[in-house]
């Protein structure tokens, strides 16, 4: 029986479908891990924005993380939706008592409507207690300005960043440049020594709703089934891509990613493959004096 690999994520819940923790099931599932959940926040909202946010009690998320960690078990796990100082650190602490080591911090702050999604004194908490403890660290650009206290205007200025919030702990710093003007969609990932650029084409649409939630728990899925860090960013670059190419046009705002195209693709991509192999053996069969 193959082993399937056990992803949690820590976040919020969103009631539209495309961000939060349903993103992060969705994603887990189509990359072929199994998904568990830690609440931390239950959010009013849709894809014209953030109506409402409820936090769940401290102890309660404590709870959620016992319970899956003493039965299932972890291999992997991601933060998303983190928005009190309360809340960083009982996670943190849950963290650290259950030694999950292959961390993915997505450090939300900001809701595509502009909403904030912490409070401002959750920030030095984030940075204290809970990215010290991150494999990967993965903010967008105005994530990255905001923890580095620089501006970005410039992949040099993407590479100081990444030094900068390296220098607070996590082992990798995964800086995303979809908030860049102009050119392909750039990201930059450093080691803490060297620096990997990843380009693919910009996609011209406003659907990109999740885009975040969907990228950190897709390299935690890849940490999870034992590929590098490296090798986790790759394919999940590549899984976003697709997710934004064939994004939903779904609600009068930003539309979700579609979590589920690159699954497709793959299965169109293997019945070609088993067409083509069944036309060669064909072929092979047939007399070589015809």
């Amino acid at each position: 029986m193959m082993e399937i690999r056990k992803v949690l994520t820590i976040a919020g819940s969103d009631s539209g479908g495309g961000a939060g923790i349903q993103a992060d099931l969705k994603t887990i599932t189509a990359l072929g891990g199994f998904g568990m959940s830690v609440v931390t926040a239950l959010t009013a909202q849709n894809t014209l924005g953030v109506q409402g946010i409820h936090e769940i009690p401290v102890e309660f998320v404590k709870l959620q993380f016992n319970s899956v960690a003493g039965d299932i078990g972890i291999d992997a796990a991601k933060t998303g939706m983190l928005a009190s100082s309360e809340i960083i650190g009982a996670v943190a602490e849950m963290i650290r008592t259950w030694k999950v080591t292959r961390l993915v911090v997505d450090p939300v702050m900001v809701a595509k409507g502009g909403a904030k999604l912490i409070r401002d004194d959750a920030k030095e908490t984030l940075v204290r207690e809970l990215l010290p403890l991150a494999c990967v660290v993965t903010p967008n650009t105005p994530e990255a300005e905001e923890l580095a206290g620089i501006p970005i205007r410039s992949l040099d200025d993407m590479k100081r960043a990444a030094v900068r919030i390296n220098a607070m702990g996590p082992r990798h710093v995964y800086i995303k440049g979809g908030h860049m003007v102009g050119g392909d969609a750039l990201d930059v990932l450093f080691d803490g020594s060297n620096f990997h650029e990843l380009s693919a084409l910009r996609i011209a649409t406003k659907d990109t709703h999740g885009t975040g939630c969907t990228l950190s728990s897709a390299i935690a899925t890849g940490l999870a089934q034992e590929m590098t860090v490296l090798e986790a960013v790759k394919r999940a670059k590549e899984y976003i891509t697709w997710a934004i190419r064939f994004a939903l046009h779904i609600g009068e705002g930003n539309g979700p990613t579609n979590h589920l195209a690159p699954v497709f693709r793959e299965r169109s991509h293997g019945a070609y493959v088993r067409e083509l192999k069944s036309a060669v053996e064909k072929m092979e069969e047939m007399p070589s004096n015809l």
